[in-house]
């Protein structure tokens, strides 16, 4: 199999160093959609309590459905048929339509990972069997380094202003105040600000150890 023109490889190795930072991303956000995360989370030093009564067990129980439904091909009932002992409903009707929107993008930025992934495995194979490796594998080195740079500037983002970032992040992908809860909310009480915090910090590590590994491991 003959090779593809110089310009053609050229356009895919730079295909592939943009696609490399949001497969890592995106590898790090379904890890971090797991239960094994959440177990982690809720036990780090210093997570607040549920100052309206939320145990550990409680907020493990209740959470896992809330990751669960994100990735699952349920219906909002999932979520809306759950209780408190009361017999009350867990969540409001407004918390309810907000984790309708959050599980439609999770949905579709999970949905790219995947074509993405079969993207580069199709583009490795096809480097591999018409001798273009050294395209592919530059692609791969300069997609790690970026990864760095685009992670490094998020934790630092993080670092200095982590509220300014979580709302930014809200108001470009959410409508209006759609997100915004009482702190007395079932959302909140599971979920509160330092938990996305964690999210934000683990899998911007994560990413960078992925960053990292391509840019130092992958040779000319």
């Amino acid at each position: 199999m003959n090779p593809p023109s110089k310009f053609v490889r050229q356009a895919i190795s730079w295909l592939i160093t943009l696609l490399i930072p949001y497969l890592l991303i995106m590898t790090s956000v379904r890890l971090i959609l797991t239960p094994v995360f959440l177990q982690i989370e809720y036990r780090t030093p210093n997570f607040p309590a549920d100052s309206y009564g939320f145990t550990l067990q409680d907020r493990l129980h209740y959470s896992g459905y809330l990751i669960n439904y994100l990735v699952n091909n349920a219906g909002i009932n999932y979520l809306g048929d759950l209780k408190f002992p009361d017999g009350s409903p867990l969540f409001k009707p407004s918390e309810l339509s907000h984790m309708v929107d959050v599980k439609n993008l999770v949905q579709a930025t999970l949905k790219i990972w995947v074509i993405g992934l079969a993207l580069l495995l199709l583009f490795g194979l096809w480097a591999w069997r018409s001798g273009w490796l050294a395209d592919f594998r530059l692609g791969l080195r300069r997609g790690g380094w970026l990864s760095v740079g685009l992670i490094a500037a998020i934790l630092l983002a993080v670092a200095l202003n982590f509220r300014l970032l979580f709302t930014d992040f809200h108001r470009i992908f959410f409508i209006g105040n759609s997100w915004i809860f009482l702190y007395s909310d079932t959302l909140i009480r599971l979920l509160p600000l330092r938990f996305f915090q964690d999210c934000f910090i683990d899998a911007g590590v994560l990413t960078l150890a992925g960053g990292l590994s391509l840019g130092l491991a992958v040779k000319k």
